[in-house]
């Protein structure tokens, strides 16, 4: 299990290598996706309920067609493992809800 203290900098290139579509910085990690409407609903109830699990709130938005979500800690410091982890169950939870 990864420690959730905060990570450097190698941590955080080695986390986006891994999560390939998902770009960010020491305080956030993005990923814009195009899904559908439905999809973006059952992917956001997926999200909520992983989240809980990390304590974390990332946030969900859709425009122009597209579903953005940037996850972050809550106290707006460095992000830590458990963001990285949760952005890896988001991801897990995309390619559930779209076959992709």
């Amino acid at each position: 299990m990864l420690p959730f203290g905060p990570p450097g900098q190698e941590f955080l290139d080695d986390a986006l290598r891994l999560l390939k579509e998902w770009f960010g910085d020491a305080k956030e990690i993005r990923r814009t996706l195009h899904i559908s409407d439905a999809e973006h609903a059952a992917l956001t109830e997926r999200i909520k309920v992983a989240s809980d699990v990390f304590q974390l709130i990332p946030e969900v938005r859709r425009a122009d067609g597209n579903t953005q979500i940037r996850v972050r800690t809550a106290d707006g410091g460095t992000i830590n493992a458990g963001a990285v982890a949760l952005a890896a169950r988001i991801e897990a939870a995309y390619q559930a809800v779209t076959g992709r």
